[in-house]
């Protein structure tokens, strides 16, 4: 005798069904991804960007995005620590140790526990396309290993911010004691440099390239991290620091939000900072005051359909079906980006309020060309290059397997 399913089983049955099978296709797709990281964009261990010899050709011919390279080896690290909290993939193992290394050839160069921007072997045969490119930040030597290098200077808040999102989250995915100890010298280490130099960015000259003063989101952030992997160094500093500081988070936050326009890269940083901050606090007292700030953020940000947006608030708050259905459409459409930095000209297709800026959020395949989607303006309606500089579509892998670790996938 046949069983018959009853009505609301079987469509219960009939999405899940739908729904697995996006998520095997999207998996090929990350993990092409990051193959393609691993075979073109860290020729030196950090995230740089190929330049082909024109837009249908695959020879490489120069390398490009040195300026950015810490901040997006951080992302990288985090997808992959991610992907391995997921899948417990060997690669996905592998790759983490090689984001690791990175970060730590971008400190050991400097000498001084300074975080480089960029670094490049002297011998390597596209090394003058990075130091040229990037020569405006200040190129010094260095050695890693008993090998010479080049590396960027003027390092920015950004490259910091990277760089301890991805060795917070790592540090919570891997549970390796070797993958922890690595991440808890490293913190260490970079943190020093910063409290050592009363949060000043300080380059081998005595110059100063930036700043952290006014930012206690940042402050408390990357301490948060530091007392997370070391405990004994940094529990009672961070402590102390939260005591004066928790109450002036939302402050610079707060500001940033008045123009949701301009700069649109503050809230990447801001989002990033602020994932690590409040998903360690352990105090309800000081998360609420977190929350709060992060509140501020969220409601600048919610209608600009945005990804890994999307995916730190799930890691911040509930499930909400209406934003995670919108992450997975949104996921779908970045497979349908061009991976080059193709002109892009939207002005004929969405309606503009102003000369190149659109009135509500531009769908995400149709987006301009750039290096991490999510931390561009998503009503800018022109824009891009000649087709020819490849990202490395870690817009796609980090909150694709954040999506897969908190079950929106």
């Amino acid at each position: 005798m046949k069983h018959i399913l009853k009505p609301a089983f079987a469509a219960i049955l009939i999405i899940i069904n739908i729904a697995a099978i996006p998520v095997r296709g999207a998996e090929s797709d990350a993990i092409a991804i990051s193959n393609t990281i691993l075979q073109r964009h860290m020729p030196n261990g950090t995230i740089i960007d190929p330049i082909f010899a024109s837009r249908t050709s695959n020879e490489i011919v120069s390398y490009t995005r040195g300026g950015d390279s810490a901040t997006w080896t951080g992302h990288y690290l985090a997808a992959e620590a991610f992907r391995y909290k997921v899948t417990a993939s060997a690669d996905a193992l592998a790759n983490v140790w090689a984001a690791l290394r990175g970060i730590r050839s971008l400190r050991i160069v400097t000498g001084t526990d300074l975080l480089a921007r960029c670094l490049v072997p002297t011998n390597w045969a596209f090394a003058s396309s990075i130091t040229h490119e990037e020569a405006g930040h200040g190129i010094y030597n260095g050695m890693v290993d008993g090998q010479s290098y080049r590396w960027v200077g003027h390092t920015s808040r950004d490259q910091y911010t990277g760089v301890f999102f991805g060795l917070g989250v790592a540090y919570d995915m891997v549970e390796d004691t070797a993958v922890r100890a690595f991440i808890q010298t490293e913190v260490t280490a970079l943190l020093a440099f910063l409290l050592d130099n009363n949060w000043a960015v300080v380059m081998p000259d005595h110059s100063v390239s930036t700043v952290f003063w006014g930012r206690p989101d940042q402050q408390l952030s990357f301490l948060q991290v530091g007392r997370r992997v070391n405990p004994e160094r940094f529990e009672s500093l961070y402590v102390s620091y939260r005591a004066q500081y928790a109450t002036t988070v939302i402050t610079p936050i707060a500001f940033e939000c008045l123009d949701d326009y301009g700069s649109y890269f503050k809230f990447n940083l801001d989002e990033a900072n602020l994932y690590n901050l409040i998903r360690l606090e352990d105090t309800p007292k000081n998360r609420k005051r977190y929350m709060k700030a992060y509140k501020v953020l969220r409601r600048t940000l919610d209608s600009h359909r945005n990804a890994y947006f999307n995916m730190i608030d799930r890691g911040l708050k509930e499930p909400d079906s209406e934003r995670d259905a919108e992450t997975r459409s949104l996921l779908e459409d970045w497979l349908k980006r061009p991976r080059r930095d193709v002109w892009v000209d939207n002005r004929l297709k969405y309606f503009p309020c102003g000369s190149s800026r659109a009135c509500t959020a531009i769908a995400v395949a149709d987006r301009v060309t750039t290096d991490f989607i999510w931390q561009r303006n998503p009503f800018d309606l022109v824009g891009g290059g000649a087709g020819t500089i490849e990202s490395a579509g870690i817009d796609y892998i980090l909150p694709y397997w954040m999506a897969r670790y908190y079950s929106v996938l």
